[in-house]
């Protein structure tokens, strides 16, 4: 009986539960967004790994995260050439530059990111496509994302310079706008030639390469680690160097625990809302559950009709919270906003916001049991 109870007296008495509802949606929408920008956020700190193709990276070794990659000696390329079961090795190069548009605009600091221009190759693939690929070949040829555009001062077919070298912008991308700096794409040749730090000699900041379908990784990977102590060189997946990547961006440095410790706030400040209008709500109708007790019913059975409103109000906020994140995902995407919004956020905010509902309404239910009925029913 007390689950139809608690439906028909929602429908009948949905004004006093409405506001209700609506702090339920924004505490989800406000956990959610919050979770998904962070998430988003440090996840920018591995887009150079999430936007390869490749499986495994050699890199320096301790290197915490994948922007902070020093150089590898040219003879790691002898190890991973002996291993028979090693497939399409490549170099990835990361260099510095000072970018200053020929229109006479500040200079810019940025990234420089070498790729090799092999139609298949795997560096930064899923934003590089084959086509600006081959025409990087160009000398002083260079791409940038869509976003920094107007921080550069530059679009396709202009002319720039980086570190007093000529650069010639041949295209826009979509998919690598980083944190703070901005990254620029070119050739491993044209690297060398803009940040003449780089290695000349073909080593590289990381290489990449591939295990040939139907062997043993683990295998492949415990005999190249065998030298790897005396190259001093370091080998991960690609998931592990993300990984790393973005717990060092969001454990190690002050704007991850900034951000952390701000989504801390949003949850408790969602969390304080939805309990304090749910109780609220349960409080103004104690009436009606005295008029219940008194009619028999046991305090056993109102504490599951107050749990079933909750689960109602919670699930119709978290329903409407749903639509309005994938608006808001919509609106980042369009504005280029790190925002991630996965399952694992949305799943977290709606449990904490639908627990914290139900035990708002159990405690404010609980002054039922020490209230006199006559003076509730007066």
């Amino acid at each position: 009986m007390a689950v139809p109870i608690a439906r028909k007296t929602l429908l009948y008495e949905w004004r006093r539960f409405l506001p209700a509802v609506a702090a339920v949606a924004f505490s989800g929408l406000l956990m959610t967004a919050q979770g998904a920008l962070l998430l988003g956020i440090v996840s920018a700190n591995s887009l150079y790994v999430s936007q390869s193709n490749a499986d495994y990276w050699v890199g320096y070794p301790g290197t915490q995260s994948v922007e902070l990659g020093r150089t590898v000696k040219v003879g790691v390329l002898t190890n991973l050439y002996s291993e028979p079961l090693v497939s399409h090795i490549e170099p990835l190069l990361l260099g510095s530059g000072d970018w200053r548009a020929t229109g006479g605009n500040g200079g810019v600091s940025v990234t420089v990111v070498g790729v090799d221009t092999q139609a298949d190759s795997a560096g930064l693939a899923r934003v590089v496509s084959p086509d600006l690929r081959d025409q990087l070949r160009e000398p002083g040829a260079v791409v940038v994302d869509a976003s920094d555009s107007d921080k550069l001062s530059a679009k396709p077919g202009d002319r720039a310079e980086v570190n007093g070298h000529t650069v010639h912008v041949i295209g826009l991308i979509d998919g690598l706008r980083g944190l703070g700096g901005v990254n620029v794409v070119s050739s491993l040749d044209t690297a060398r030639m803009l940040d003449q730090a780089l290695p000349d000699d073909g080593a590289a900041t990381y290489f990449l390469f591939d295990v040939k379908a139907g062997s043993d990784p683990s295998a492949v990977i415990a005999r190249l680690n065998r030298r790897a102590s005396v190259e001093r060189f370091e080998i991960w997946p690609s998931g592990q160097l993300a990984s790393m990547s973005t717990n060092y961006m969001l454990f190690d440095s002050g704007a991850g625990i900034a951000f952390i410790f701000a989504t801390l706030i949003a949850a408790t400040i969602g969390a304080l809302i939805t309990s304090q209008t749910l109780m609220a709500a349960v409080a103004g109708a104690l009436p009606q559950y005295a008029t219940l007790r008194a009619l028999g019913v046991p305090f056993g059975g109102l504490r599951t009709i107050v749990a079933e409103q909750a689960a109602w109000v919670g699930i119709s906020g978290l329903i409407i919270s749903g639509g309005l994140s994938l608006l808001i995902a919509l609106i980042a995407r369009v504005y280029k906003v790190p925002f991630v919004l996965d399952g694992i956020v949305v799943l977290l905010a709606s449990l904490v916001v639908l627990v914290v509902a139900i035990l708002a309404c159990l405690l404010a239910i609980h002054r039922l049991r020490q209230a006199d009925p006559a003076s509730l029913l007066r």
